[in-house]
């Protein structure tokens, strides 16, 4: 293959039946931009069968590229293990639970003829995949982390996102960090925006994420990224000279 424009960096924990149909969406979805591209999932040590479901379709699928981790790390970890493996000149990130729809990827990579990152927003499309207590609970940490943060992301828990590759050469990844990577790439001095995306029903598992770590688990991460903000390096060169 040569060299891919487009990287879907896919993280995946006990998705062993969403697998099979993930791929033929994303197959659907990409195939008709004529871009070259790969999808580079890995595996935070599932304990069902995904990791045998990856390397089987992986062995007649020579854009899907896998890899395992040896022990549990969480999905900021398996993350960025993705996202240093891929070779796209674009990234894009979302969840193996097909919840994020793959359809939604041509308009993302539209948008980013105006922007460095676009971030996918489901503000107006979360009661037609998520039942109340999960809609309620993402509004009240999106509502806590904008407060603190002094950001404006509508829906910063959403990690259906769309980037070019140079937008996380200088970022710091930690545990915690997928949530805030939007603010993380804006410190850079990238522009970020947000663009409507939707929200199916799970196809099969159950979800990883519930109130307490939507929120209070990340509570000491959103101070430490308020902080970054506050100490943030920003300067213009408004001459130079060399020799050289």
């Amino acid at each position: 293959m040569r060299t891919p424009q487009l990287s879907l960096v896919i993280p995946c924990h006990n998705e062993e039946k969403n697998l099979p149909p993930l791929l033929s969406a994303i197959h659907a979805a990409v195939e008709p931009l004529g871009l070259d591209y790969e999808v580079v999932i890995t595996d935070d040590c599932s304990t069902d069968d995904s990791w045998s479901v990856l390397k089987q379709i992986a062995a007649g699928d020579p854009r899907l590229r896998v890899q395992r981790f040896r022990f549990n790390c969480g999905e900021s970890a398996v993350s960025w293990a993705g996202m240093q493996v891929a070779r796209g000149r674009y990234i894009a990130t979302l969840d193996a639970d097909l919840q994020n729809d793959p359809k939604d990827l041509p308009a993302m990579m539209g948008a980013l003829s105006r922007a460095d990152c676009v971030c996918g927003t489901r503000v107006a499309t979360r009661g037609s995949g998520d039942n109340w207590a999960r809609i309620a609970s993402s509004r009240i940490a999106n509502w806590v982390r904008n407060k603190l943060s002094g950001e404006t992301i509508a829906d910063a828990g959403c990690t259906y996102r769309v980037f070019k590759r140079e937008c996380i050469a200088n970022v710091k990844f930690f545990n915690g960090a997928h949530r805030f990577l939007p603010t993380l790439i804006k410190l850079d001095g990238f522009r970020v925006i947000e663009v409507p995306v939707s929200t199916n029903q799970r196809f099969s598992g159950t979800s990883h994420y519930g109130v307490w770590n939507r929120l209070f688990q990340t509570f000491r991460d959103l101070l430490a990224v308020r902080w970054m903000k506050s100490r943030a390096i920003r300067y213009e060169i408004a001459e130079s000279v060399s020799c050289l």
